[in-house]
């Protein structure tokens, strides 16, 4: 599919988030992506304020399906530690994921983003753009809660 003359929203969908918000030491994750309708996944996790000796940590997980099947990590697809001992807060940092980097070998067709934010609460959130759609316009499958689209 060529992308000349296409809108930015048709070439890149928003297939999954971690809402910005406060969050207390925990995981997080967004939902499974299916890579059949994608070429690329881009993660861009965002810090905001960390809290005192905070830490924020995030990976690329990969599946067999939608429910998490045989979930294992992704080789290389993990960000440095964003610290606040480090000035990390309100950083960002992207995590790049090819269908081709997957574990195609053994099936695995289903990507989403792990974060772990440790020792204290802090802003934090995480998009996941869906980028070269193998099918149609990739706002197609845009998730439910994106509201509006301007063109």
């Amino acid at each position: 599919m060529g992308y000349t003359g296409l809108l930015a929203s048709q070439r890149a969908a928003v297939v999954g988030i971690i809402d910005p918000d406060a969050y207390a030491a925990g995981t997080y994750k967004t939902v499974w992506v299916n890579m059949e309708y994608f070429e690329t996944l881009m993660f861009i996790v965002q810090a905001g304020d960390l809290g005192s000796s905070a830490t924020l940590d995030a990976r690329v997980e990969q599946a067999t399906d939608s429910f998490g099947t045989s979930a294992k990590n992704v080789t290389g697809k993990s960000i440095t530690q964003l610290t606040q001992a480090g000035t990390d807060s309100n950083k960002q940092a992207i995590i790049n994921l090819v269908a081709d980097e997957m574990d195609v070998t053994n099936s695995f067709t289903h990507a989403r983003l792990y974060m772990t934010v440790g020792t204290a609460t802090s802003d934090a959130g995480a998009i996941v753009l869906g980028l070269d759609p193998h099918y149609g316009p990739a706002n197609d499958n845009d998730l439910s809660s994106v509201d509006e689209i301007v063109a």
